[in-house]
């Protein structure tokens, strides 16, 4: 019997990861001056941007979380292989976006099938954090599997130490609000992030938002700990454009695991591609089924 708390928490996690991706990817690449100037606020899923998405439409972000969502599902579990064949079929399917890093790493392993490449400056995007949800709501129930499956996940495409400091941080904070944590816990977590790494710090915020996982992850923390309803968190995230689908989806992950589905705007999820919204309402409780039989 799965928990409805429990599971409206992760609903919300889920879909608002893919309304933050699809309200994100109008203004990526732009600057905040940019969206100001063309859209005020920026608060409506309305398609377009470079990639010239459909309203609703989502990108890699979304895409490669519910590849790797089904795979935990069909092998009821664990299995690297079927990930990592997961992604390369996406890959394959000639995706609307995908980028540089998990490209390279899909490639490599199409060729060799290396399930881990060799450690890169260069691997310090955001592509591993991004699309690691799946895992974490199949894992509420096991930190140690937490740990294990979100760094093989990862290291597919992206192996550095902070891409993995930063999927795993998130990860926690994420499980840490399904499970009816406090803030302040989620507080500690970021704490510990900076005490290791401290180039995540981001009070004062420096107002940076690429796909460098550094600056996703102080765009994120900072809306998500400074403002108190979903909109308004995903609202202020995507407007300070750069990789705003990514940066986003996070937000809207993190936001919708503390405040549940029920309190996404229904004018987003009422224009998010019903394909994805049915593929997000249908994994969920699977995930979460798994994870309470671990």
């Amino acid at each position: 019997m799965i928990n409805e708390s429990l599971l409206d928490k992760a609903l919300g996690a889920y879909l608002g990861f893919a309304c933050g991706d699809a309200l994100g990817a109008t203004v990526e690449f732009m600057s905040p001056k940019q969206i100001q100037r063309r859209y005020g606020v920026h608060r409506d899923i309305i398609g377009g941007g470079w990639l010239a998405l459909e309203p609703g439409q989502v990108t890699d972000d979304t895409q490669m979380s519910l590849t790797l969502g089904q795979a935990i599902i069909d092998h009821r579990g664990w299995n690297p292989i079927a990930v990592a064949d997961g992604f390369l079929e996406w890959f394959e399917s000639d995706p609307p976006d995908i980028g540089n890093t998990c490209r390279r790493g899909l490639e490599r392993y199409r060729k060799t099938g290396e399930l881990l490449g060799p450690p890169r400056e260069d691997d310090a995007g955001n592509g591993a954090c991004m699309r690691n949800l799946p895992v974490v709501l199949a894992t509420i129930k096991r930190p140690d599997y937490f740990i294990e499956w979100s760094l093989q996940q990862s290291r597919i495409t992206h192996n550095h130490p902070i891409s993995d400091a930063a999927t795993l941080a998130l990860g926690c904070i994420t499980g840490q609000l399904l499970n009816g944590q406090t803030v302040d816990a989620c507080y500690r977590v970021a704490e510990n992030l900076i005490s290791e790494y401290p180039e995540f710090a981001y009070c004062p915020y420096p107002g940076e938002s690429s796909a460098y996982i550094v600056d996703t992850v102080q765009t994120v923390l900072h809306c998500f700990f400074n403002n108190e309803d979903f909109e308004s968190c995903l609202t202020a995230t995507v407007n300070q454009g750069g990789d705003a689908d990514t940066t986003g989806a996070l937000a809207g992950m993190l936001a919708g695991a503390r405040y549940g589905v029920q309190n996404i705007p229904k004018r987003w999820l009422n224009r998010l591609d019903f394909t994805v919204s049915d593929t997000i309402h249908a994994q969920t409780p699977v995930l979460i089924d798994i994870a309470q039989c671990l």
